[in-house]
């Protein structure tokens, strides 16, 4: 075994997280019934899986679609996931650019926001989150062919995406949503989370690419992730220890953000343990019951696209969704931090219902599918890494 190796050995067979056996048991529970309980089926026969079982959001979204794929598709049948894959695919606009959303009678909808008074230019995400779900299908199945058929929308769909200096670059003149999970923000500049999202995507587009023997292809999207580590330093506030969530409008520390870019894998460098400070060492200023803000405490976002109040949605609301992220970057120094956090999160659960966001007696939409299925995607990587221990 080499030096590196054995470092990895050995960092891996440190302490664990823990949680309980029910824990688990739960939360596949929970999933289930989420996943069961958001279907609908669309016009043309499909079933489509809309972000909760209330109804409230009655469209099939990219982005939370893929992360349930991500954390609970083994739960699923392959052949729903395929057949949802494709109704996103099938609506990508001419331009390249993927949907936010395909509503049941099979319309797209490519801006955040109702479909009648759109937040200005599509996410800045979709994209990334298209080929989360392509390549998550491909591991899945290990079939090959939906992944074949699909890359040349893919290709399109990342060149679509706004960028500079190989980061995803949002026109301060231009109202645009971010990340999807902050879409009623004003961020603008180069902007953090759809930049480690299209990270992620390069580094999933480069390896589906090589399988399929495309090696200018796979040579592309290496060169475009080398160039977002490259850059990411141009987001780094030397203050603060942590990464800003954008660079011109909101230039705040992303909780979020910052707990992603551990549990993603990225390459911080020196960064990776400022980062990992960070988390520790303000955790009671963005946990609350295991939920997490995208902001510390007392602080909101600098810029609306629209009229959030404080302490609401995601202007100051704690979710379920950032959950696993922070308990996984937690765990590389303080399991039992993790441990807790989780610990509390599903005892929330229990009493209250998964829920899209809490604040103090506040619970805001329960069923939520993407608040179950994130956390039990961060326990099944911490399982893999053989940094969970289930009592």
């Amino acid at each position: 075994m080499t030096p590196a190796g054995i470092l990895l050995a050995l960092a891996l067979s440190g302490p664990a997280v823990t949680v309980g056996s029910g824990d688990i048991e739960f939360l596949d529970a929970e999933c289930r019934r989420l996943l069961q309980g958001c279907r609908r089926t669309a016009r043309d026969g499909t079933v489509v899986f809309t972000p909760d079982g209330q109804g409230h959001y009655g469209a099939l979204w990219t982005r939370d679609f893929a992360y349930m794929v991500e954390g609970a598709g083994d739960l699923l049948s392959l052949g729903a996931i395929e057949a949802a894959i494709r109704y996103l695919l099938a609506g990508q606009r001419e331009d390249g650019t993927a949907p936010d959303r395909v509503q049941v009678d099979g319309v797209p909808v490519y801006s955040a926001g109702p479909a009648g008074r759109p937040l200005g230019a599509p996410p800045t995400d979709n994209s990334q989150f298209l080929v989360k779900l392509v390549w998550s299908h491909w591991k899945l199945s290990e079939n090959p062919q939906l992944a074949r058929e699909a890359l040349p929308k893919l290709r399109r769909a990342m060149d679509a995406v706004p960028r500079r200096d190989g980061l995803v670059w949002i026109d301060p003149k231009v109202a645009r949503s971010p990340y999807g999970f902050t879409d009623p923000v004003g961020k603008s500049g180069f902007e953090l989370f759809s930049s480690l999202l299209y990270w992620e995507a390069c580094k999933n587009l480069a390896e589906m690419c090589g399988s399929l023997g495309m090696a200018a292809c796979r040579d592309d999207f290496q060169r475009r992730a080398r160039r977002i580590e490259r850059g990411l330093g141009v987001l780094w506030s030397e203050r603060k220890g942590a990464f800003l969530a954008a660079s011109k409008d909101c230039r705040q520390v992303d909780v979020w953000g910052n707990a992603y870019a551990i549990y993603a894998g990225l390459p911080l460098g020196e960064h990776r343990a400022r980062v990992l400070d960070f988390l520790e060492k303000n955790y009671e200023s963005y946990v609350w019951r295991g939920q997490i803000r995208h902001l510390l405490r007392d602080e909101y976002w600098q810029r609306l696209l629209t009229k959030v109040a404080p302490d609401t949605y995601q202007n100051g609301g704690y979710w379920g969704t950032a959950s696993g992220w922070v308990a996984y970057a937690l765990a590389m120094r303080r399991h039992d931090l993790a441990s807790r956090l989780l610990r509390e999160l599903l005892d929330d659960y229990r009493r209250g219902g998964v829920c899209e966001w809490v604040h103090g007696d506040t619970r805001r939409l329960r069923d939520y599918v993407v608040s179950a299925a994130n956390p039990r995607a961060a326990l099944r990587k911490l399982r893999s890494e053989r940094r969970l221990e289930v009592r």
